[in-house]
């Protein structure tokens, strides 16, 4: 029953915003009964909430096949789909500067925060292996996916593997040019 508010909810959010949405369409895409939903958020900006972290995790692996630039290329392709999912168009809605409300602000803040813990863990190896150099993680996130986010925001041509590809090749070898060297 969780599993099936917290899509129905993402779904809507995606739909309508965050201040769109009802608990009665809530509870109806859901297939429960409307009490379910109050009695388990009776907040509606916890709902959201909970919506927001279940569907979270997806977007903050990286994983370590021992080619940093693949490892982030997939990472910015997984992003992409994944803001193209009803989660992803929820997560978009709640970004809005009219709608931050100080749950929703400290729920967008643990998202970011796991990504940026999962790019760092991965930079971390790269650095260890000699792929990188120790580079600011927050950064390199913010400098590989800023570009893939215009991209799918703008919704004037799909991302590709291609432009994520190309986009990791800039933002590393800007990196590793701009590295000091001991």
């Amino acid at each position: 029953m969780r599993a099936q508010i917290l899509a129905a909810t993402a779904e809507l959010v995606a739909r309508d915003g965050i201040v769109g949405f009802r608990y009665e369409e809530v509870a109806e895409l859901a297939g429960v009964h409307k009490t379910s939903v109050y009695r388990n958020w009776p907040d509606r900006e916890e709902l959201v909430a909970d919506t927001l972290l279940s569907y979270a995790e997806d977007l903050a692996s990286v994983a370590d096949t021992g080619d940093i630039h693949r490892d982030l290329a997939d990472f910015l392709v997984a992003l992409a789909d994944g803001l193209r999912t009803p989660f992803g168009r929820a997560l978009e809605q709640a970004l809005q500067p009219t709608l931050q409300s100080p749950p929703a602000q400290q729920v967008l803040t643990r998202i970011f925060d796991q990504r940026v813990a999962a790019i760092r863990r991965r930079l971390e190896v790269a650095a260890d292996r000699g792929e990188l150099p120790p580079v600011d993680s927050a950064f390199l996130a913010e400098m590989i996916s800023g570009p893939m986010h215009l991209i799918v925001n703008r919704g004037v041509r799909p991302f590709t593997r291609a432009d994520a590809k190309r986009i990791v090749d800039v933002v590393l070898g800007g990196i590793r040019a701009t590295a000091p060297h001991a």
